[in-house]
């Protein structure tokens, strides 16, 4: 599903990736584990092309066969809405939104005909048990229902990839402990690919498999 291949990134004179290999399968819960400052965001970034590595000869991501080197910037963020969902610690929901409405936006962009984007987030909210809140705004919802609703939106179009970072950083441990169920009852209901930066041990530790960045290379 996604293979990277001698990544590097640079900012200024600070050199944070280091030739990163990987190689994540279809339908794999894959955790990536370091100390602060070790490269996780930044690989977590690139893998979900929300930035570049710098350009060597010899790099390559793939992502469920597509180069995304090749991609124009327009084919890019069309790939990006369509195949990929993105989970973050905070979860960036937009306030004068209701939770429906948060969910359907990627839908809205991807050109989804306004009655199946709100049939499909209806679907979603229901399964995440959030049926009842679909016309409350984000603040009118708990954080872990507010993770919910982010969640949600990072499903709706179906993507082939979750990338999350620190998603539960920002909840109590009740809420942490539902979501990381959560992310191993979507891929056994949809067959998402998840790849997920985290510093919580017990998330890390129920993975399929654990990646442990150091001074930006995967050491194990």
């Amino acid at each position: 599903m996604i293979k990277a291949t001698n990544i590097h990134k640079n900012y200024g004179n600070l050199h944070v990736l280091k030739g990163v290999d990987l190689h994540i399968k279809e339908s794999e819960i894959v955790s990536i584990v370091g100390a602060s400052g070790a490269g996780k965001t930044t690989l977590l970034q690139i893998l979900g092309t929300l930035d570049k590595a710098e350009d060597k000869n010899n790099s390559n991501l793939t992502i469920n066969g597509s180069k995304v080197s090749l991609l124009t910037q327009k084919q890019l963020s069309k790939f990006r809405n369509e195949k990929l969902g993105f989970i973050f610690q905070f979860h960036q929901l937009l306030p004068e939104f209701t939770a429906i409405e948060n969910v359907c936006i990627p839908a809205y962009i991807k050109k989804v005909p306004k009655s199946d984007a709100i049939k499909r987030a209806k679907e979603l909210l229901d399964f995440l048990g959030l049926g009842h809140r679909y016309d409350h705004k984000p603040s009118e919802l708990s954080g872990g229902e507010q993770q919910r609703v982010a969640v949600a939106r990072a499903l709706i179009n179906n993507p082939k990839v979750i990338f999350a970072d620190e998603p539960s950083g920002n909840l109590d441990s009740e809420s942490a402990e539902n979501l990381h169920q959560l992310f191993f009852k979507l891929r056994d209901e949809f067959g998402q690919t998840f790849v997920i930066v985290t510093h919580n041990k017990g998330l890390a530790d129920m993975a399929d498999r654990k990646l442990v960045m150091v001074d930006g290379k995967i050491i194990g």
